[in-house]
Order: C-alpha cells, then sequence, then structure tokens
C-alpha cells in the first residue's frame, strides 16, 4: 500500500509544470483511496472508561458507497464532551438504531467505534453525484454521531455534511470549530430565534461560556451586533472578554443567580451547564417579549439509556412539555438545543472566520499517538477552548501556527464540560 502511494507521488512529481502536478496529485489520490482497505485508528470495543480505547492499524477503511459521499484524509481532529460521553455509551440505544436503519436493518454489534465529531482534511474520492468537492479539496465538517468519527486516517460523509475549509486556518486550527459551530448555530438560530438580521438590539446570556460553544457562540453573536453576558470562573474572565464578551460574572464568587438578577433582563439564555440553572436562569428573560431560554443539556439519550426507547422517549417527552408549559405561564419559551451537521452552515462560518469575524479557540494538540492523554486532559474539565488532535505529518507542522493561541487560552478556566449534543 504505502509502495503503491510512492509510485504514484513519484510519478507525479517528475511530471512537468504546476497544473500537471496537482492535476495527477487529484487523481493519484482518488485512484489511492480505491486501493486502502485498512487504516489506522483509535477505536472502542466495549462502552468504558479511558482504558476502552484501542489503536489499531487494521480498522476497515470507508470507501466511496453512494453517489453522495466524499471520502477524507484526516489532517486534524478535535475531542468533544460528547466524545466521552459516548465512549461510556451516552446514547447508544438511539444511535445503534439509527446505525441499523442506515446499514439495511443487519442488527450488526455497533463496535467497534471510532470516536471524533471533528474533521479537517483532504478530499481523496468523491461518489458520482457529488458537484461541490474534487480530489485534492481542503475541508473540514462534523461528523454525525451515528457515523464513524475522525480519530482515524480515514472518514467518509455525505457531500452536503461537508464544507470548504477557511484558506485563513491551518487543519489544526480547523478542526476546533465544526462541531461547536454546529451545536451552537443550531441553538441560536434554531432554537433561539436568533440570526445575523435580528441581533442588534438583543441581549443575550451565556451560562458556562469559556468552553468551545461558549467561545464560538460569543463571537458569533457579537458579529452579528447583540449584548452578550456569560458567566465563567474568574481565571477564564480573560479568555471570554478576548473574545469579545460584554459582560462577565464569575460564578465562584457568590450567588451568580442574584449576581445575574441586578441587570437588565435578557433575550436569550443559552445554558451550556445545566442542573440547577435551568430553575433560576429562565427567570432573567424578559417576559411575555418572545424570550427564549434554551438548554444543551437534555435528558433524552441518558433516558433512553436506561429506560429504553419507548419508555424514555416518552418520560422525555413529557418532561419537556411540563417544563416548556410553566415556563410558557411565566410569559417565556423553554427549548431545547441539538447538534446538527450542516455543510451549507459551515460555509458561512468559514467566510466569518476569512474575515476574522470569529477565530479559533485552541488550548491543546495532542500527536495521535497521545489519543488516551487528549481524552484524560479533556476529562479533567473547565475547558478553555477545544482539545486538537494532528493526525498526520503535515498537521503536525501547521500546528506552529497555534502554539500562541494555546499558550494563551491556557491560563484562562473555563465550563464546558457539559456540552453533550
Amino acid at each position: 500500500f504505502r509502495e503503491i502511494r510512492s509510485c504514484i507521488l513519484g510519478r507525479a512529481l517528475s511530471s512537468s509544470g504546476h497544473t500537471i502536478l496537482m492535476g495527477r496529485l487529484k487523481g493519484s489520490l482518488s485512484a489511492f483511496s480505491r486501493l486502502q482497505s485498512n487504516m489506522s485508528a483509535w477505536v472502542i470495543d466495549e462502552y468504558g472508561n479511558n482504558g476502552v480505547l484501542r489503536f489499531t492499524e487494521e480498522a476497515t477503511a470507508p470507501s466511496i458507497s453512494s453517489g453522495d459521499d466524499v471520502l477524507i484524509r484526516v489532517h486534524a481532529a478535535s475531542l468533544n464532551p460528547i466524545d466521552i460521553a459516548m465512549r461510556a455509551g451516552y446514547g447508544s440505544i438511539l444511535l445503534k438504531l439509527r446505525r441499523d436503519l442506515m446499514s439495511l436493518g443487519q442488527n450488526a454489534s455497533e463496535f467497534p467505534i471510532i470516536l471524533g465529531r471533528d474533521v479537517s482534511g483532504v478530499v481523496v474520492d468523491c461518489g458520482s453525484g457529488v458537484t461541490h468537492f474534487t480530489p485534492g479539496d481542503e475541508v473540514w465538517a462534523a461528523v454525525p454521531p451515528w457515523k464513524q468519527g475522525s480519530l482515524a486516517e480515514l472518514v467518509s460523509l455525505s457531500e452536503y455534511e461537508v464544507s470548504h475549509k477557511p484558506s485563513s486556518l491551518s487543519h489544526t486550527e480547523a478542526a476546533s470549530v465544526p462541531y461547536v459551530a454546529s451545536t451552537a448555530l443550531s441553538a441560536l438560530v434554531n432554537a433561539g430565534g436568533l440570526g445575523r438580521d435580528n441581533c442588534a438590539d438583543k441581549r443575550v446570556l451565556i451560562i458556562g461560556a469559556s468552553g468551545g460553544v461558549g467561545t464560538f457562540s460569543i463571537q458569533l453573536l457579537k458579529a452579528w451586533g447583540a449584548h452578550v453576558t456569560v458567566t465563567c470562573s474568574h481565571n477564564a474572565e480573560g479568555l471570554v472578554r478576548g473574545v469579545g464578551a460584554d459582560d462577565v460574572v464569575d460564578y465562584t464568587a457568590g450567588d451568580v443567580a442574584a449576581e445575574l438578577g441586578r441587570l437588565e433582563k435578557f433575550d436569550v439564555v443559552l445554558d451550556n451547564v445545566g442542573g440547577g440553572s435551568e430553575h433560576w436562569a429562565p427567570d432573567l428573560l424578559k417576559a411575555w417579549s418572545g424570550a427564549k431560554y434554551v438548554t444543551l443539556v437534555t435528558p433524552l439519550l441518558a433516558n433512553t439509556d436506561s429506560m429504553g426507547l419507548l419508555e424514555g422517549g416518552v418520560r422525555s417527552g413529557l418532561a419537556l412539555s411540563q417544563v416548556a408549559v410553566k415556563n410558557m405561564c411565566n410569559g417565556v419559551f423553554y427549548r431545547w438545543g441539538f447538534y446538527a451537521p450542516d455543510g451549507p452552515v459551515l460555509d458561512d462560518v468559514s467566510r466569518l472566520v476569512d474575515t476574522g469575524k470569529i477565530l479559533p479557540v485552541v488550548e491543546a494538540t495532542f500527536p495521535f499517538a497521545q489519543v488516551p492523554l487528549a481524552f484524560q486532559k479533556l476529562e479533567g474539565g473547565h475547558a478553555r477552548g477545544k482539545t486538537v488532535i494532528s493526525v498526520n505529518q503535515e498537521a503536525q507542522e501547521g500546528m506552529a501556527g497555534t502554539e500562541g493561541v494555546e499558550e494563551n487560552t491556557s491560563e484562562a478556566g473555563g465550563d464546558g464540560a457539559k456540552e453533550l449534543n
């Protein structure tokens, strides 16, 4: 396999002219991908703690199986709290059902599972119906949780889940954005009703703002003209103010609900923490004005895991209805926010990145060989941006441009450990 790659690249390099070189390289990438049956990856064969992570060079490589498939060679991936949760079995019942539907009801074991919901890399092959990408394109994407993830050499996604990578970012930087961008946009736009055209007079509160979703949301809302108040620990204040937060409340300094209650009421609350905050945060909203409380910490997957698909789904629906009616009687709307992969949405994010309105926030990077250490670091909580994995040498070389970001953000504290959508 490696000899074939060397031969292909060698012939390309011996050709004259830059155009011929790039054309043959793109062609060779496509041909090469069809020859690869195995790949290196980090997998789990059972649910559990960090000990279930296993490195293998014999993972089954994805291939083009439908007309809209895009096969991507992974340069960099990143970890999110959902990866820790999925490693332990979070959402396994619903996700296994979705995988079974994708495999035409074969009801096979879900293992081995490859985690990783972010990818930045290069297209190596495309299905016959793909029109927006060709081999050689640099792309980024958020990987749906029911598909094999990005802690591997290759990942296969549909054309509509993929976007062209911002030209201003390295792969390492780019890998920190797609999952949090997709989650934040789904929560703020679909559940919160916000957008670039209606944010100029809006006040938004973000609870637990120094993690990946929080830091992205601050930048997006400021780009749209909103006033943004956040909660975080004291040592994260520099980070959140650096990405645009207007007001910062230290949740470790006392009664955070009382402190926030002294401020002007909000139009939208985005809650990345859940738990007790959903009991007092809706009271901070403007009553009878269409204001919305959106939480990213929902019980749906946990309920189906513990109670089964039917009972867990019914119990979750009843819980949502009860809380929604209670809040509606107080003049505000209660919403659940969900992560939704969407390539066209990432196209918009890419433009914001390339115009300097959104910057990647990378706290730490790890080589591919140290994936368990990256999980261990993330599992410690108090996220200060994203934890990125350099999957190949090209991505590791791109790390030179992110060292300053890592150094700056590592001094701040955060609260992103419960973003599980």
